[in-house]
């Protein structure tokens, strides 16, 4: 659901063709055909609305479970045929030639099959030459080289990363010292980046990286999450580079290596104690690098940049974005999910579950299905259970609400030899929490018999020594709390004689 939902954003938002949305969505342009159609079948169009669940929303967009068979074609579909061969290698033509004469009984023999297949496949290594659009693409990517930060006290040195950014129809080029490579790191420097620009491009290419890309995956990647709301919230689509294939991003491969020589080496010298301070420089060097003239035409990146992208790019966002990580969980037995360490509940009815964890740096908000069903304040302690009582079963509940102060106090309102009882009982245990049981059997006894009887019971219990709830169960069965307790005999002093030594002597 999250990708027809993108599928809608970029059509109706961003005004995207169908061949681009496949692209930023990665998936073919027949399943962006058929969601569109679909969606217009069934009067579904963007935004959402909001009280709508992925259930309603799948229910409306394909309420018949299957769909008919395609009509038999004299063309072959030579793009299927060469996703189904590389999305496993057990698959050859030999299979998917069987396949298709099963569906077209009159189609192509196999060698005809396997001639059309490879003369399809030949004229695909041809390059094309990329014309960028102004404003349209910018292309992302980290610098293999590093620039090294060093510790003021100890002298140890730690390698930060640079980031480049170029956009594609000026070359434009941002770069910035982070550091490091994670998601943090990497948002705010699409940030600095679009500051620096002072507009957002419609769509963005960054290569396979873990921070753009959640599954690397040469046919189909995932947007991570978190970029993927970073990029709902600037309006500009992704669309990532495919693994192993520079072409796509020559833009920002060039403006690397720009980087690198013109940066990084002009900057071997020097040494950097913040990464505030290293930035400082690049800016310096990065304003010779865009106002540098080209050498095969006229103008530089700074005077293009002018001319053709900045009037085209869309204006920044007013509010800045609320930085959130995403992870996936499964929910455990006892209703909690781990997530860094700590655990937090969710509703019981979703044990064994798959949630969505949005997390900041404060909060961490669950979401089932694209519901939240969970809020929970972050804890920053390993181990820690956050748990919310609304989110127990009813038999939790009630089994939490027993403590020892409340036990006493029911035992009170029906005796003070039933309260001796009950506080004798929990005494006898090593934790007062292991005589819960008995207590709350004594309890039940109380309500199968009258008040009067359970105070007799309790009483020869405790009389007799016989404190465990099997005693007092059969003293009342078999009515011995009716029966007169036997009068004990009145400890009388010893008499006094030279041999009785008495307590004094064994101290």
């Amino acid at each position: 659901m999250r990708k027809i939902k993108e599928v809608l954003r970029l059509r109706y938002e961003l005004d995207l063709d169908q061949r681009q949305i496949a692209r930023s969505c990665s998936i073919s342009v027949s399943t962006v055909h058929e969601y569109l159609k679909r969606a217009e079948t069934a009067g579904v169009g963007w935004p959402v609305p909001v009280e709508w669940t992925d259930t309603q929303l799948q229910a409306a967009l394909f309420p018949a479970p299957a769909s008919p068979a395609r009509p038999c074609k004299d063309s072959l579909d030579c793009e299927e045929i060469q996703r189904q061969l590389r999305s496993n290698r057990h698959v050859t033509l030999q299979l998917l030639w069987e396949e298709y004469r099963a569906a077209n009984p009159n189609g192509y023999r196999y060698s005809r099959y396997c001639e059309l297949f490879q003369r399809w496949r030949k004229k695909q290594s041809v390059v094309m030459r990329q014309q960028h659009m102004p404003g349209e693409k910018a292309f992302i990517d980290w610098a293999g080289a590093t620039i090294p930060i060093y510790d003021r006290h100890s002298g140890a040195v730690r390698q930060a990363s640079l980031f480049v950014a170029v956009l594609g129809a000026s070359s434009y080029t941002y770069a910035e010292v982070t550091r490091d490579q994670q998601m943090e790191s990497w948002i705010r420097a699409h940030e600095h980046a679009f500051a620096f620009w002072g507009g957002v491009p419609s769509l963005t290419v960054p290569d396979n990286t873990k921070t753009g890309v959640s599954k690397a995956c040469r046919y189909d990647p995932d947007i991570n999450p978190t970029y993927q709301n970073f990029a709902v919230h600037y309006g500009f689509g992704v669309v990532p580079a495919r693994p192993y294939r520079p072409r796509d991003k020559a833009k920002v491969e060039s403006g690397v290596q720009i980087a690198q020589r013109w940066i990084v080496a002009v900057l071997r010298h020097r040494r950097f104690y913040s990464e505030a301070e290293a930035n400082e420089a690049v800016s310096e060097l990065l304003a010779r690098i865009n106002e540098r003239p080209f050498r095969k035409r006229d103008g530089s990146r700074a005077c293009l940049f002018t001319e053709l992208d900045k009037p085209a790019l869309k204006p920044l966002p007013g509010e800045p974005f609320d930085l959130s990580d995403w992870a996936q969980a499964r929910v455990n037995i006892d209703y909690h999910i781990a997530f860094d360490g700590s655990l937090y509940s969710v509703p019981y009815n979703l044990v064994h579950e798959q949630v969505d964890i949005r997390s900041t740096a404060t909060t961490i908000e669950i979401l089932h299905k694209g519901t939240r069903v969970a809020s929970h304040l972050r804890s920053r302690i390993r181990g820690k259970e956050v748990t919310n009582d609304e989110h127990r079963p009813h038999s939790h509940k009630a089994h939490l609400e027993w403590t020892p102060t409340r036990i006493l106090n029911w035992g009170e309102k029906s005796g003070p030899f039933t309260a001796k009882l009950l506080e004798r009982i929990m005494a006898d245990k090593p934790h007062p929490e292991a005589g819960y049981r008995a207590c709350l059997g004594v309890i039940r006894l109380a309500k199968q018999y009258s008040a009067l009887r359970m105070e007799a019971a309790a009483e020869r219990a405790l009389r007799t020594g016989a404190c465990r709830l099997r005693s007092v169960e059969s003293i009342l069965k078999n009515s011995l709390d009716r029966l007169p307790l036997a009068k004990t005999a009145e400890a009388t002093a010893p008499p006094d004689h030279d041999n009785i030594r008495g307590a004094e002597y064994f101290e």
